[in-house]
């Protein structure tokens, strides 16, 4: 493996590890300080904290499935595309450093999110975001990699698409 291949690789597993330790971090911290639906003001009521146990996936979607199923769609299926992620990133030879990095942030969200998920049997989520005519469900740290990752990528297909048109 040439250097530059090395390096691209390592600075990819910080940002990877740095985005699940983040999540990971964050969501102890509230496990621990905030109690369950408790509301604390960050930024006026624009910016809250709330801690909420999501046993679905976004917006506790497949909540009330039955267990193995629940299990199936939101641990097993999940684990087996982050894997293929994870392979994709460090085998694939031809990908952007832009593309690395999405992958890096979104990946690093996912194993966030499962892990929660297989660990403590529910996803903790914390932050809301109420702008008044916008608002958000309540999120965590790895949604917020998740959202990054996806905004790299649309960033990145926006900028290929203007290059090929100039």
């Amino acid at each position: 493996m040439d250097t530059k291949k090395l390096i691209t690789n390592i600075a990819i597993l910080f940002v990877l590890v740095a985005n699940i330790g983040c999540d990971q971090i964050s969501k102890n911290i509230v496990r621990q300080k905030v109690g369950y639906y408790e509301n604390i003001s960050l930024i006026s009521n624009y910016f809250t904290l709330t801690r909420v146990e999501n046993e679905g996936a976004f917006l506790s979607l497949g909540s009330a499935l039955p267990e193995t199923l629940k299990f199936i769609l939101l641990s097993g299926i999940p684990i087996l595309a982050l894997a293929f992620g994870i392979g994709y990133m460090f085998l694939r030879k031809n990908i952007s450093q832009m593309s690395m990095l999405a992958l890096s942030f979104a990946i690093g969200g996912g194993i966030g999110n499962i892990y929660d998920r297989v660990v403590h049997g529910s996803v903790t989520d914390f932050l809301h975001i109420d702008l008044g005519v916008f608002q958000t469900g309540i999120f965590n740290m790895a949604d917020v990699s998740i959202m990054v990752g996806m905004g790299l990528f649309l960033a990145q297909s926006f900028y290929n698409r203007n290059q090929l048109s100039h």
